[in-house]
């Protein structure tokens, strides 16, 4: 498939995307994590573009997406998804989001559901920051404030991927390294405190009615199986997926599991 990278301006903001495949096909729109851009869902746009239209944007201020001066947050991240989907004309459709991009999808279908036909949330959790976790948060702010981004990507990358990806996958570790390092450090940042100041979804999560999808890496340390599984026990009919050989970027890790999930889950809700 060849790439062909698109913009849109949404109220005078710069949204850079994809959107390939079979343009007849039910829509599957992916939001990627944090701090990585729309490139960490190729595989999946390849695997899924004979049969559905495939659509991955840059998060604001993320990869090439402007990111505008109103404050980051993830009720705004969820917002522009919104809008986007507007742009596009996009009426019904299936929302993936990994990590953050797990953040927006749910923020997205409390605000708007009835666009939004299927859900797809990987390596991601419904609960606000702890706080230690928002604190360690902060800490790191300070520290990319202060010496830049080579070290974060460095500790990001250790806990993104699973051991054995580690020392087998260099390819997709570097290329999630030098997603992280080509980052603007001022949207690092902002989205740090963004993350940092989320509120718990959980609740309005376990109100859902659509399908949806929870799929996790097993060696996940970031949002562990358990947190997966929590989410899977508030939706009801959820169908939960634990992705082996994998740690909290499972499409990345695991494509081949990761994708033979996804697509059975697709022929389901048809």
């Amino acid at each position: 498939m060849q790439f062909t990278q698109k913009e849109i301006v949404i109220k005078g903001n710069r949204v850079v995307y994809f959107d390939e495949g079979f343009l007849d096909g039910i829509p599957i729109l992916f939001v990627h994590g944090f701090p990585f851009n729309k490139e960490m869902w190729k595989k999946q746009l390849i695997a899924f573009g004979d049969t559905h239209r495939v659509i991955a944007y840059d998060v604001r201020g993320h990869g090439r997406s402007e990111p505008g001066s109103v404050e980051f947050s993830v009720t705004q991240f969820a917002d522009d998804l919104l809008l986007f989907m507007e742009a596009l004309k996009l009426d019904k459709i299936v929302v993936c989001g990994l990590s953050m991009g797990g953040y927006i999808a749910i923020n997205a279908v409390e605000k708007e559901h009835k666009r939004i036909t299927a859900l797809i949330l990987c390596d991601t959790q419904c609960n606000a920051d702890t706080i230690e976790g928002r604190e360690k948060r902060i800490k790191t702010i300070a520290l990319i404030r202060l010496s830049g981004l080579k070290k974060y990507a460095d500790e990001m990358v250790n806990n993104l991927f699973a051991q054995a990806s580690i020392n087998t996958m260099p390819e997709e570790v570097t290329f999630i390294r030098e997603s992280i390092l080509h980052t603007n450090p001022d949207t690092v940042c902002k989205t740090l405190q963004a993350l940092a100041d989320r509120k718990d979804s959980c609740d309005e999560l376990a109100k859902t009615k659509i399908p949806v999808l929870i799929m996790v890496g097993r060696e996940d340390k970031i949002t562990p199986p358990e947190a997966a599984k929590k989410m899977h026990e508030l939706i009801p009919g959820s169908t939960f997926e634990i992705i082996d050989g994998a740690g909290h970027l499972s499409n990345l890790e695991n494509t081949k599991i990761f994708n033979a999930r996804l697509m059975t889950f697709l022929k389901s809700i048809k």
